[in-house]
C-alpha cells in the first residue's frame, strides 16, 4: 500500500515525466519520420483506391487512440471516483484534450477519405455519428472541468463524466457488425486473419506504436504542467525553485 502510495505522488510523477520526456520525444520523432516515409513512399498503393488510401495511416491509427484514450481516461477517472487519487484525476483530466485531437483527427481524415470514396464528405452513419458523439464526451469532460472552481470537485466530475461515457466505446467498434454502414468492416482486428497484406499492414502498426507513443508523451508533458499548478505552493515545489 505504502508502494502504491508512492508511485501516485503527484512529487514522484512530476520527478519521473521530466525524467522520461526527452527520451520519449527522440523516440517518438523516429517513429514518425520511419513510419511516414515507409506508409508515404514505400508501401505499395491499393489495386482498388490507388494512391488515396495512404490517408489511412493517420485516419486508423487516430481512430484506435481514440478509443484507446476514452477507455484509459474512463479507467483513470473510476480510480479517481473510487480511491481519490489526485494522479489519477490529473491523468483523468489531462487525456480528454489528447482524446479529442485524436478523435477530431480521425473525423477529418475520415472525410477527406470519404470524398473519393463515397462522392460525400459525410454521412450520418453509425460508425461515423458514434465518433462524433466521442468528440463531444471528450469536450463534455474538458468543459465541466474548467467550469468548476475548486479543482478537486471538478476532477471528481470530470472523471464521473468519463465513467458514464465509456459505454460508447463498445458501440462505435462494433456499429460496423450491428448495422448497416457505408464505413468498412474490421480488416486489422479480424480474429481469424487480418485481410491487408503485411506490406500495408506493418507501416500501420508501425504507425500506431507512434500515435501510442505520442499520446504518453504529451500526456507526461502536460502532467508536469498539471501538477505545478494543482500543488504551486507545497513545499516540495517549493524546494525546486533556484
Amino acid at each position: 500500500m505504502l508502494f502504491i502510495k508512492r508511485i501516485s505522488s503527484l512529487q514522484h510523477a512530476y520527478h519521473w515525466a521530466g525524467k522520461l520526456l526527452p527520451w520519449m520525444i527522440a523516440v517518438v520523432a523516429t517513429l514518425f519520420a520511419f513510419g511516414l516515409v515507409w506508409s508515404l513512399y514505400l508501401a505499395p498503393p491499393d489495386y482498388e483506391q490507388g494512391e488515396a488510401y495512404r490517408i489511412i495511416y493517420v485516419h486508423v491509427p487516430a481512430a484506435w487512440m481514440s478509443l484507446f484514450v476514452y477507455v484509459l481516461m474512463a479507467g483513470f477517472g473510476f480510480i479517481a471516483l473510487v480511491w481519490r487519487i489526485k494522479l489519477a484525476e490529473l491523468i483523468c483530466v489531462e487525456s480528454a484534450a489528447l482524446g479529442a485531437s485524436f478523435t477530431a483527427t480521425a473525423l477529418v481524415t475520415g472525410m477527406l477519405w470519404g470524398k473519393p470514396m463515397w462522392g460525400t464528405y459525410w454521412v450520418w452513419d453509425a460508425r461515423l455519428t458514434s465518433e462524433l458523439v466521442l468528440l463531444f464526451l471528450y469536450f463534455g469532460v474538458i468543459v465541466l472541468h474548467a467550469a468548476i472552481p475548486n479543482p478537486r470537485q471538478a476532477a471528481r466530475a470530470a472523471a464521473l463524466l468519463a465513467v458514464v461515457g465509456v459505454v460508447n466505446v463498445p458501440i462505435i467498434h462494433y456499429s460496423v457488425e450491428w448495422w448497416a454502414t457505408l464505413h468498412q468492416g474490421p480488416t486489422v482486428t479480424r480474429f481469424d486473419k487480418p485481410a491487408a497484406h503485411p506490406s500495408m499492414l506493418f507501416p500501420l502498426l508501425f504507425m500506431t506504436c507512434g500515435f501510442m507513443l505520442y499520446y504518453f508523451t504529451a500526456l507526461a508533458a502536460r502532467l508536469r504542467n498539471a501538477i505545478v499548478l494543482r500543488d504551486r505552493g507545497s513545499r516540495w515545489m517549493d524546494q525546486l525553485r533556484p
